[in-house]
């Protein structure tokens, strides 16, 4: 079973036979050594991290607070290829947004990819481009981040992915320049 880190998003491999007699998982991280708590489903390949809390749901947070670690050096734009975003359903239907950095935030007005969506939180999520691929990463939204029909902390976007946030469902593509 595969599971992503809540905090940095790192891909873990759980192995089936010490998880499937469990209803739920913790592990550390080997990147970031912190605690991940997942919820195992009646499929194991569907699972939903559980713990920590968002920033939101904890005491004295503010939503205004966007404390994000500083990319890797695997974290940059492809050099044969835009990186396109389009959104496809939604109320900003139609928008398309070439990234002109590696690392960008999609949320409302002061984001990096503003989407013009009222159930989307100010700082929603995260898009980090490597090569070939981006990682999503939420950023303690409100009304989550979903990647095949099913809400994630993080998730790995291959070329033509589509992930919706709020009632806005976009497209992630890398097209030749």
């Amino acid at each position: 079973m595969q599971a992503s880190c809540s905090h940095c998003g790192t891909q873990h491999v759980l192995k089936d036979a010490e998880v499937a007699a469990h209803s739920k998982v913790q592990f550390h991280c080997s990147k970031c050594a912190r605690t991940t708590v997942v919820e195992i489903a009646v499929r194991p390949d569907r699972t939903m991290v559980v713990s920590p809390l968002p920033s939101f749901a904890r005491g004295g947070a503010t939503s205004s607070q966007l404390n994000l670690p500083p990319p890797d050096a695997g974290v940059k734009l492809p050099a044969a290829k835009n990186v396109v975003l389009k959104i496809i359903a939604g109320p900003a239907k139609g928008a398309v947004h070439t990234l002109a950095k590696a690392r960008v935030i999609l949320g409302r007005d002061d984001a990096d990819i503003p989407v013009s969506d009222p159930e989307i939180s100010r700082h929603h999520c995260m898009l980090e481009v490597r090569e070939s691929y981006a990682n999503l990463k939420d950023l303690d939204s409100t009304n989550g981040t979903f990647y095949e029909e099913e809400r994630v902390r993080a998730a790995m976007l291959q070329n033509e992915a589509e992930f919706r946030i709020g009632n806005s469902v976009i497209r992630f593509s890398l097209e030749p320049k």
